[in-house]
């Protein structure tokens, strides 16, 4: 896999505390950026997905909209 350089600026405080970290000195700073930025994005999909099902059930469910359902199926054994 190919792998782009890009630059990234960081405050002086925020990377003594990134580069404090035993998992980063172990990984290296470009492997533990790349799995913030894969989780960062998860959750923004996450977050979009949960976004979409509320606006599409926002409105909820009125009678007139259930109307005759409950004479659609039937039970087992009834």
């Amino acid at each position: 896999m190919y792998m782009k350089p890009i630059q990234v600026m960081f405050d002086e405080a925020l990377l003594a505390r990134l580069d404090a970290s035993e998992e980063v000195r172990r990984e290296g700073r470009s492997a533990i950026l790349r799995r913030a930025a894969a989780e960062f994005l998860q959750r923004r999909q996450r977050h979009l997905i949960a976004e979409q099902y509320r606006d599409a059930y926002a409105g909820g469910l009125d009678g007139e909209e259930l109307a005759g359902w409950s004479e659609e199926g039937s039970w087992p054994g009834g």
